[in-house]
């Protein structure tokens, strides 16, 4: 059985997004592992919903930064600003500084202002004037794209990619689901009524065990196997880095824990593998594959094919 902070936290979120529960769970397993998530669908189908219902469930701050070609770094990180009665300079934390920040439509801004992310996300804190500011934990940032509408855009680099532990899609709610929906109304995210679930700190401590999940031998073998394929692959140009399969690691043992399981399986493995490990290739045009995540998930999925589960002991 999972531990109930854990099912009262999806619970709480399955209140307010209908039709979601794989979208749920990986935002769990990315808060679990710490980890950040990106993700890329059409407007309106509740990325925003969800990223504030996190926050309100986790009793935490919330911030939403919305991506523009204006926006430069300091909006987001902060700035120090004299102060003449003190005769020096005092900073004003930006909005970064929340334990789930929303940073929509990321592809909006220029490379300048998405890189200043990159300390947050990759440290938990941001240096201004020399100075270290620590960003209060738990800390996620949830980002957003639009896959239909790339005018005036700026892709993410690679560098950037790699921060993030996930990429998903949502995807429109199922029928039924949405029906839910329609009978009870519109609400925009600032007027629902969410009351907390956890604390921060038992945050803290799912992660604390998260990281004791056990992973077997052959196990790890399969993780590592999977990891140099997309090395190896002819259509790939870049595979995943050792800092992406320490990462890959880490989620499958936080979706273990989600699932309430003290051992990683070779499904949470293979559940994983698209999601953790998709958008941190880099593909060759000249084999003709699309240079998109669709592709490289795909090629995910040809090597989960390809390769030989291993055989958990009894």
């Amino acid at each position: 059985m999972p531990d109930p902070r854990i099912a009262a936290i999806r619970e709480s979120l399955t209140t307010h997004i209908h039709g979601k529960p794989a979208a749920i769970d990986s935002v769990i397993t990315c808060l679990i592992a710490g980890g950040h998530i990106l993700i890329e669908d059409v407007p309106g189908v509740g990325k925003t919903t969800l990223a504030y219902a996190l926050s309100k469930a986790l009793h935490s701050d919330f911030n939403r930064i919305q991506f523009t070609s204006d926006l430069i770094p300091s909006d987001i990180i902060g700035v120090s600003i004299y102060q003449k009665p003190e005769s020096r300079f005092v900073f004003h934390p930006g909005p970064i500084f929340a334990n789930v920040v929303l940073a929509d439509e990321i592809n909006r801004s220029s490379p300048k202002s998405q890189s200043a992310l990159l300390e947050a996300m990759e440290r938990g804190l941001v240096t201004v004037d020399g100075e270290s500011h620590p960003i209060e934990r738990p800390f996620i940032v949830i980002a957003t794209q639009n896959p239909v509408d790339f005018e005036s855009t700026f892709p993410l680099p690679n560098a950037q990619l790699d921060r993030f532990l996930m990429r998903i899609s949502m995807g429109y709610p199922d029928a039924q689901s949405e029906k839910e929906m329609l009978k009870a109304g519109a609400l925009h995210y600032d007027d629902i009524d969410i009351a907390p679930v956890v604390e921060k700190q038992d945050i803290a401590d799912l992660q604390a065990l998260a990281r004791e999940i056990f992973i077997e031998d052959s196990t790890y073998d399969y993780i590592h196997d999977i990891v140099t394929k997309t090395r190896d692959h002819h259509a790939v140009e870049v595979g995943v880095s050792p800092r992406g399969a320490l990462a890959f690691k880490t989620a499958v043992q936080a979706a273990a824990l989600v699932d309430g399981r003290d051992f990683v399986t070779p499904e949470d493995i293979r559940r994983l593998a698209k999601p953790c490990l998709a958008h941190r290739l880099r593909l060759h045009e000249r084999h003709g594959f699309d240079l998109d995540w669709n592709a490289a998930a795909d090629l995910i999925g040809d090597i989960l094919t390809d390769l030989p589960q291993p055989h958990q002991k009894d």
